[in-house]
Parts: structure tokens; C-alpha cells; sequence
């Protein structure tokens, strides 16, 4: 058994459209799955070249606002409907409000909170009775270090850590994967998910992380979060579920 091989399992990725999410949609395609990527961006160019690079699977793309409960119906109607099947779900869409306690407005907290934790809940409410009747599937769900830490430590002057929001959403990311493992395991689904710490996008471009603190003095890439979200999505996880992986080279020990 290839413990990785997707070959013609069906994969939906939110926030797929670049960063992790697209190289998470690049990982599943390369590993042979049919990929649906979805993202609030308009089409980019870089998954018009992923439908080009796999042309033997089948890629496409829809724009959804994750916050929005029937995009998101619809979109794992069209993964099913048009890739036959949703095998996989992995629930990358997030925001990240870098105010501290004392700035962060309401509606930094609230969009946060949406995106990243309301937007999964979503999705996995949406994606369930698909995978429920098919006897199969597997959710991963990107949370952060910042959920189990509270977020690395900054090395720049005035921070540029993630905000207290982003923390509390992806702590409760962490909490509803593990409630939803003990949930879905008896239907044949699993739940885990990946915890990435400092990762290069553009993104974090701008953010100075106190890399003296981790093991692995660099940043990560986002095709090291990809390839664990594509062990978890393989039939070698069949046995893991409720677990945080956590890419984040030592960041986050313990």
C-alpha cells in the first residue's frame, strides 16, 4: 500500500487559492486526487496552472465566502456532483488580525471568529452526510500554534505576533476537530489537525519571528504544512484521528 495514494479520491480545499491552501490543492492533486478549490478571490492564475500541471485529474475552482452557509453548501454539492465524491475536506480559509488586546476592534474578533472557526464548523456540517454515505472520509483541519500556545513569540519592536482573536479561534479549531474525531469516527470519518507555526507566505512577509526560539531556526514552507495535511488525507492515517499535527520546527514542544 502507497500510504499516500489518492488516485481518484475527490479533495475540497478552502483558501486554497494561494499559500498553504494552494500548495495543500497541489500536494492532493500531485498524491492523485480530483481537486475543488475554493477561495473568496477570484480565479487565480496559479490554479488555472494547476488544472494545466494534472491535466489527468480533474481541478476546478468556485468562489465562496466560507462565513456564508449556502456557498458553502454549494460548493460540496459541486465537489460531489461534478468530481463524484468528497473524500477529503480540508478547511484552510482563515484570517489573521495582528491587534493587540488593547486595539482589536470588534470586528476584527468577529471576522476571525467566523472565517476561521464558524467557516470550518460549516464545512464540516456541509460535508458529513456525503461522507457519512459513502462509509469514508478524512477532515483536516489548519489550525495554528497559536491555538495550542498562544502564538509565537515576535522579535520585532511592537510585535506583529497574531492577536488575541486569532489565537482564540484556532484554539477552537483545535477543540472541535478533537469533539468532532469522537463524533465521526464510528461513520468511518476522520478528524485531525495540522498546527503550523512561522510559515513563509506572503503573509508573514512582513512579520519578524524570534526564530532563536525554535529548534529549526528558519521559517517553515508551505509545502511542509502540505505534505502533512497530505499523510493525514492518506490511506496510512486510516488509524489517526483526533490528533494536531504540529509543523512548526519546536516551536510549540510540549
Amino acid at each position: 500500500m502507497n500510504p499516500f495514494d489518492l488516485t481518484g479520491r475527490a479533495a475540497l480545499v478552502t483558501g486554497g487559492a494561494r499559500g498553504i491552501g494552494l500548495a495543500v490543492a497541489r500536494g492532493l492533486a500531485a498524491q492523485g486526487a480530483h481537486v475543488l478549490v475554493a477561495d473568496l478571490a477570484d480565479q487565480p492564475a496559479d490554479v488555472t496552472a494547476l488544472a494545466e500541471d494534472f491535466p489527468q485529474q480533474r481541478v476546478l475552482y468556485r468562489k465562496v465566502d466560507v462565513r456564508d452557509e449556502e456557498a458553502v453548501g454549494v460548493s460540496v454539492d459541486a465537489a460531489v456532483g461534478e468530481l463524484g465524491s468528497l473524500d477529503v475536506l480540508v478547511n484552510n480559509a482563515g484570517t489573521a488580525s495582528r491587534s493587540g488586546l488593547d486595539t482589536l476592534t470588534d470586528d476584527e474578533w468577529y471576522r476571525d471568529l467566523d472565517t476561521n472557526l464558524r467557516g470550518m464548523f460549516l464545512y464540516c456540517r456541509a460535508a458529513r452526510p456525503h461522507m457519512r454515505a459513502q462509509g469514508h472520509g478524512r477532515i483536516i483541519n489548519v489550525s495554528s500554534i497559536s491555538g495550542v500556545m498562544g502564538g509565537p513569540r515576535s522579535g520585532g519592536e511592537g510585535g506583529g505576533r497574531s492577536g488575541p482573536s486569532y489565537a482564540a479561534s484556532k484554539g477552537g479549531v483545535i477543540a472541535l476537530t478533537k469533539w468532532l474525531a469522537k463524533e465521526l469516527g464510528v461513520e468511518g470519518i476522520t478528524c485531525n489537525s495540522v498546527a503550523p507555526g512561522p510559515i513563509a507566505t506572503a503573509l508573514t512577509a512582513d512579520v519578524d519571528y524570534a526564530l532563536d526560539d525554535q529548534l529549526i531556526k528558519r521559517m517553515g514552507t508551505p509545502e511542509e504544512v502540505a505534505a502533512a495535511v497530505g499523510y493525514l488525507a492518506g490511506p496510512g492515517a486510516g488509524y489517526v484521528t483526533g490528533q494536531v499535527l504540529k509543523v512548526c520546527g519546536g516551536a510549540a514542544i510540549g
